[in-house]
């Protein structure tokens, strides 16, 4: 591959030998860990590339200082403790490996369900005990079984196959998934209120979002099957752990498995008192094999990074020539804005994505960037897999959702314009957008309805009777709950008809408050977007 022995590599974090073994056979290597950040920055500028793991945070000073680096690694799924936004001004790509512990938490997850099943680690600690107490820990079968899959990313479907082979019933909710794509896993889709009811085991796997906070809840479980059993091996505060903790203690829930918890350690936790709860610290991806996997993973993608080739998961590389940068960097700022917000507007499962250019863009050869860019908007907000500018079209597509692009000569009175239009199953949404230049991008209509928005911040954003006093409504109730109001914007296609309103907040709005806001005469509809 034309490798160049010059290549200097540092592994900051402990790293799977084989990963290094791999970079060593190229270039030279060195493994210096607990450096502080006073000698990162002294030792970085001598690097073409640092590998680091969660221990290692790479800030913008030591980016600043790595004047020779080239890319930089996390052997691992988050890139938190990497300053990516410095690494993107100074054209340095920076990579994860976030499917290298799909397989730890898959079956960590079925193991941590087959434990509580059968009370295995309760009946372990009893016979050490020595005690043989054997009526005291009988279990369940999961043979004809129905089990509740929340979310179903990589984990969620390697899940469902092996408990499939072991003859459960598997049923499924994911908001972006379609009915035809979880068929072919033989998966039944249905919404998160019908799933709770029907499953006798339920495990999830979204990731934590606004969204998805207490997915799980008090109301949820009061209508599941009496002996129901939960999993969490995703992320802690999926499930309400007050809830959960009731229905341990009424029985109503036979059992939890959890991994994960709000606040680690749990040592505080009312859970952990509990017979018919089984733990784990946070155990899903420790495994030898899948520290190998994120090792080889990080390690072959520096390599590529060194070739000239693109990194498999890259997380901020450029998808435009150099050239071209400066014109579509802010149109992909505009079609990201876009996306995010329109995910937040939609309601069902997402199944088409169309991307319409017009004016100028529409002879435009990188339109792709734009489209990624505004796909990552729509899915990565609500997705617990990272999607960034090289993946956002294969887990698209991996959803069953269509993406279209489209080209026109119509702008509608601007030099350029984007139309990001969004079908699910229960309705169809559209935005549209323009660039005026890279310090003025505006979203310039929602729905049909003119308006000059910026995409910034926290937004309300309501259709409501044009009427006098329904915009007041709603300002009253803001301003009771002390929620300030920036700016405020109307748009109406005919006189007294419907509206739409949106205003510009300073503080995100409690989910009390838009309730509130949607009760009030007059406004059809109420929704909270955060950009």
């Amino acid at each position: 591959m034309g490798f160049r022995l010059k290549f200097k590599v540092l592994v900051s974090d402990p790293l799977a030998e084989e990963g290094i073994e791999i970079l060593r056979e190229t270039c030279d290597v060195d493994v210096r860990t607990d450096l502080t950040e006073e000698q990162l920055i002294d030792v970085i500028k001598d690097y073409d590339a640092i590998l680091v793991r969660s221990g290692t945070e790479v800030t913008a000073a030591v980016i600043e200082a790595g004047t020779n680096l080239k890319f930089i690694g996390r052997a691992g799924a988050g890139v938190d403790n990497i300053d990516t936004e410095a690494a993107t001004r100074r054209g340095i790509p920076v990579a994860n490996a976030p499917s290298g512990n799909t397989m730890a938490a898959t079956e960590h997850t079925i193991a941590m369900m087959l434990s509580m099943a059968r009370n295995i680690p309760q009946a372990t600690a009893s016979l050490k005990k020595k005690e043989w107490k054997r009526s005291k820990f009988m279990g369940v079968e999961l043979n004809e079984k129905t089990l509740g899959i929340m979310g179903l990313g990589r984990i969620g479907r390697e899940i469902a196959k092996r408990v499939i082979a072991m003859d459960m019933k598997v049923v499924g909710y994911d908001p972006f998934i379609t009915k035809e794509n979880a068929a072919q896993m033989g998966v039944e889709l249905m919404d998160a209120d019908e799933l709770v009811k029907v499953a006798d085991f339920i495990t999830v796997h979204t990731p934590l979002t606004p969204e998805t906070k207490h997915l799980i809840n008090a109301a949820r479980i009061a209508t599941m099957k009496d002996g129901v059993r939960l999993i969490n091996c995703a992320r802690g505060g999926i499930i309400d752990e007050k809830a959960m903790y009731d229905g341990l203690v009424s029985g109503k829930i036979a059992g939890a498995a959890l991994d994960v918890f709000e606040n680690e350690p749990p040592f505080d936790s009312p859970l952990l008192t509990l017979d018919n709860v089984i733990v784990t610290p946070h155990l899903g991806a420790s495994t030898v094999e899948a520290q190998k996997n994120v090792a080889v993973s990080v390690a072959k993608q520096c390599l590529a990074v060194f070739a000239g080739e693109p990194a498999k998961y890259a997380v901020n590389v450029p998808m435009v020539p150099p050239d071209q940068q400066e014109l579509m960097e802010p149109y992909a700022v505009l079609g990201e804005k876009m996306g995010r917000l329109l995910v937040q507007l939609v309601e069902g499962r997402m199944e088409a994505v169309e991307v319409i250019y017009g004016g100028d863009l529409s002879k435009n050869r990188f339109t792709r960037y734009i489209t990624r860019s505004a796909l990552k908007g729509l899915l990565d907000p609500i997705l617990r897999e990272p999607v960034n500018f090289v993946n956002a079209e294969y887990v698209t597509r991996e959803r069953g959702i269509r993406v279209a692009e489209t080209v026109t000569e119509a702008a509608q009175g601007f030099k350029n314009l984007i139309t990001l239009r969004v079908k699910t199953d229960t309705m169809e949404e559209t935005v549209s957008g323009t660039v005026f230049s890279k310090d003025r991008i505006r979203i310039t209509s929602i729905g049909g309805y003119t308006m000059d928005m910026v995409p910034e911040g926290c937004v309300i954003i309501s259709r409501h009777l044009d009427k006098p006093g329904v915009i007041g409504r709603a300002s009253t109730i803001l301003g009771e709950a002390q929620i300030n109001i920036a700016g405020m914007q109307v748009g109406r296609v005919k006189r007294g008809e419907e509206a739409i309103m949106v205003l510009n907040v300073d503080a995100e709005v409690p989910q009390a408050v838009m309730e509130e806001i949607r009760t009030k005469v007059g406004i059809f509809s109420a929704k909270f977007a955060k950009l």
